[in-house]
C-alpha cells in the first residue's frame, strides 16, 4: 500500500517522499500539495477512512502536521499510512481538509487551539477543548505549565524524604520540575528588560545529556600521569 501511495502522488506531480516510522509508512509532502495529496490518496489509492490529524512541535524547525488514513478490506486486514508536512513556527498555516474528509474538521480545531496552527477554509476554526479566554497553546514546547511551579512536584524528594523530616536534617538542592525554567528566565519581565527566547528551556531540555567518561579511560589517564 504505502508503494502504491507514494506511486500515485509522485504520479500526480506531487513532491512526495517516503520516511521510515515506528508504525505505519509516513509519507512527506509539501504544505502547498496538503490537500490534494489527500484526494490523490483519498480517490486513486482507496484511503477513504479519515482517522485522525494531529500536530508536533518540531522546536526550530517548526510544526509537523500529521494525518492518519485508512483503507478496510479483506475483513479485518487494514491498509493505513501517514500523511505529514512541515510548517514554519513564525508563520504555521495550512489549508483544511474539512473539504475532502469532513471528520477533519475537530481535528483542525484542536491542533488550532493546542499549537495555534491555522487551517485556511474551515467553516467554523474556533476553540473546541479550552475555557473561554484561555491565552497561549498547551501543545506548544514553550508553554510554561505553571501549576508545576506552584506546586510541589513530587519528584524532588529522594525515596524517604517527607515533608516530616527531622529537622536539620540534609537535603539536596530543590529540583524543578521537568521543562519548566528557571523563574528569572521567564514570567513577568521588569520595565527595560529583554524578553527571553521562549524556546531556550525546551531546547535545553531536548539536548542531549554529556555522556559519562568510562571508567577505563580515568585510570589509563592517571597511569599517563
Amino acid at each position: 500500500m504505502s508503494a502504491d501511495a507514494l506511486e500515485a502522488l509522485t504520479s500526480a506531480g506531487i513532491a512526495a517522499t517516503s520516511a521510515d516510522s515506528f508504525g505505519p509508512t509516513a509519507i512527506d509532502v509539501p504544505p502547498e500539495s496538503w490537500v490534494s495529496a489527500h484526494e490523490v490518496l483519498r480517490d486513486a489509492v482507496g484511503l477513504t477512512f479519515f482517522d485522525f490529524l494531529t500536530a508536533s512541535d518540531e522546536l526550530t524547525d517548526g510544526f509537523r502536521v500529521v494525518s492518519h488514513l485508512a483503507d478496510f478490506w479483506g475483513g479485518s486486514h487494514v491498509d493505513h499510512v501517514l500523511v505529514r508536512t512541515l510548517l514554519p513556527r513564525d508563520k504555521p498555516e495550512l489549508a483544511s481538509l474539512s473539504d475532502v474528509f469532513a471528520g477533519a474538521n475537530w481535528h483542525e480545531r484542536e491542533t488550532f487551539e493546542m499549537f495555534g496552527i491555522t487551517f485556511d477554509g474551515h467553516p467554523n476554526l474556533v476553540p473546541l477543548l479550552l475555557p473561554d479566554g484561555f491565552e497561549g497553546h498547551p501543545l506548544r514546547k514553550e508553554f510554561i505549565l505553571a501549576s508545576r511551579v506552584a506546586k510541589p512536584w513530587p519528584g524532588a524528594k529522594e525515596p524517604g524524604e517527607s515533608d516530616h523530616a527531622p529537622a536539620g536534617a540534609p537535603s539536596r538542592r530543590r529540583t524543578l520540575p521537568p521543562g519548566v525554567p528557571d523563574p528569572e528566565t521567564w514570567g513577568p519581565r521588569a520595565p527595560g528588560s529583554p524578553d527571553p527566547d521562549p524556546l531556550a528551556p525546551a531546547q535545553a531540555a531536548s539536548a542531549p545529556a554529556r555522556p559519562r567518561r568510562a571508567g577505563g579511560e580515568r585510570r589509563t589517564r592517571r597511569q599517563t600521569e
